[in-house]
């Protein structure tokens, strides 16, 4: 289903598989405490974004998931990380989440993009028919932003996940179908 060494490339942005050396980057890039609200892991700790990158790169070999380094083209830098994981090769089904995206460059359309280029690949690529993504129900700009690269919304699970601050998450999932791919460009 997956090729688990690919690299996507477009005119603006590099997406490869993450790297041990990515650590020293993406740590200059992850210090800021407030970008963790709603993400599941504080990764301005240290020793948390070390072991999520461990992570990434033992489940990549596993082949459980697809974690990438998010480069610029322009400038050659590693600007985030997202990942393709969550797969059933049975039900042709994959979530893409665990995305972050360094301070400087939110709010730029980097992650719309950055998702367009994985459903371009996952739809066109391989025999995936369903992607699902989710996010905290209070991150607003995450949701738009879903809504914006046409996803569809598909409900909230109440207390669905503990965040780092020990708060409850209700989580509210997304997805696109193949079917549906074309037509939402």
């Amino acid at each position: 289903m997956l090729n688990f060494n690919k690299t996507i490339e477009s005119p603006r942005v590099i997406l490869r598989p993450i790297k041990k050396e990515d650590f020293e980057v993406m740590n200059n890039l992850t210090n800021d405490q407030n970008m963790w609200y709603y993400f599941t892991t504080d990764l301005s700790k240290e020793t948390m974004l070390e072991d999520w990158i461990n992570l990434a790169i033992k489940e990549l070999e596993n082949k459980k998931s697809l974690p990438f380094s998010i480069i610029t083209v322009e400038n050659d830098e590693i600007i985030g990380s997202t990942r393709v994981s969550n797969i059933s090769q049975r039900d042709k089904r994959v979530e893409i989440g665990w995305t972050w995206i360094a301070k400087e460059y939110q709010g730029t359309g980097i992650n719309s993009h950055v998702k367009k280029l994985l459903f371009k690949f996952l739809f066109e690529e391989t025999e995936t028919v369903r992607i699902e993504l989710k996010t905290d129900v209070l991150n607003i700009p995450a949701r738009k932003g879903m809504l914006k690269s046409g996803l569809i919304e598909e409900g909230i699970l109440r207390s669905h996940t503990l965040m780092t601050n020990n708060r409850r998450r209700d989580t509210i999932f997304y997805s696109i179908l193949k079917d549906e791919w074309p037509e939402k460009q």
